[in-house]
C-alpha cells in the first residue's frame, strides 16, 4: 500500500494535559469484540500514524477525542479492519490494523475517517470548511519483532507523551481494553518489548 504524504517538518509541541481515567476495571468497555491476536498474517498488518494540519490541537477536549475514537472504531468495523492497539490524541493518532480477505482499501478508510471527523468537529466548533487533517503514513509490518514492538509502542504512547503514568489510565487508547481482554502472559509478553528503538515520527 502506498504511504501518505510526508508529515509536517519536525517541530516541538507539547500535548495538553488530560483528565485521568478511573482505574481500568471501571473503564467503560470499548465496542470492540475481537480478542487480541499477536502474530502476523498473510492478509496484511499495517501501522498507521496521522497528524492534524500543522499539528494543531483540534481534538482538545474529551468530547472531541471521543468523537475521533468512536469514528475510528466504527469505520474500522465497517471497512473490515481489526484494530489491535490504537491511541487517539488531540493532534494525532496511531493504530495497528489487521486486514481480512474481505477488507476494503485501508487508504479509503482513512480518507473517510478524516472527512467525517473533520465535518463533525467543525460542526461542534461552529466552523465551515476548516481543514483539520494533514495526511497519514502507513507501514506494512512484515517482521514479527517489529510488529510486537509497535503493539507496545501504541499502547504506551500516552505514557511516552507524559499524559499518564501508566498506559491503562489514558481513556482514548486500547491499553485498558487489552489488559482486560488478553491473558496475563500476553500482557507481560507485549509490554516487555522495548519501544525506544521504534522509528516513528511522533514529535507531537
Amino acid at each position: 500500500m502506498d504511504s501518505g504524504s510526508q508529515l509536517p517538518p519536525t517541530t516541538s509541541f507539547k500535548l495538553p494535559s488530560v483528565r485521568l481515567a478511573a482505574p481500568k476495571s471501571q473503564l467503560p468497555p470499548k465496542d470492540w469484540p475481537h480478542a487480541p491476536v499477536h502474530r502476523l498474517s498473510e492478509n496484511g498488518v499495517y501501522f498507521v500514524t496521522a497528524s492534524t494540519l500543522h499539528k494543531q490541537h483540534y481534538f482538545n477536549t474529551p468530547e472531541k477525542r471521543d468523537l475521533l475514537e468512536n469514528r475510528l472504531l466504527g469505520l474500522a468495523k465497517e471497512y473490515g479492519w481489526q484494530l489491535e492497539p490504537w491511541a487517539v490524541f488531540s493532534n494525532h493518532y496511531h493504530f495497528v490494523a489487521r486486514g481480512r480477505n474481505d477488507s476494503r482499501n485501508l487508504g479509503e478508510l482513512l480518507h473517510r475517517l478524516h472527512g467525517v471527523s473533520s465535518h463533525d468537529l467543525n460542526q461542534m466548533d461552529g466552523l465551515e470548511n476548516r481543514k483539520v487533517w494533514f495526511n497519514f503514513r502507513d507501514i506494512k509490518l512484515t517482521i514479527q519483532h517489529s510488529y510486537l514492538a509497535r503493539l507496545n509502542y501504541v499502547h504506551q504512547n500516552a505514557v511516552k507523551h507524559k499524559l499518564v503514568p501508566v498506559a491503562h489510565q489514558y481513556p482514548w487508547c486500547s491499553a485498558a481494553w487489552f489488559e482486560r481482554t488478553a491473558s496475563p502472559a500476553q500482557v507481560k509478553m507485549i509490554y516487555r518489548f522495548k519501544i525506544d528503538r521504534v522509528k516513528v515520527e511522533d514529535d507531537f
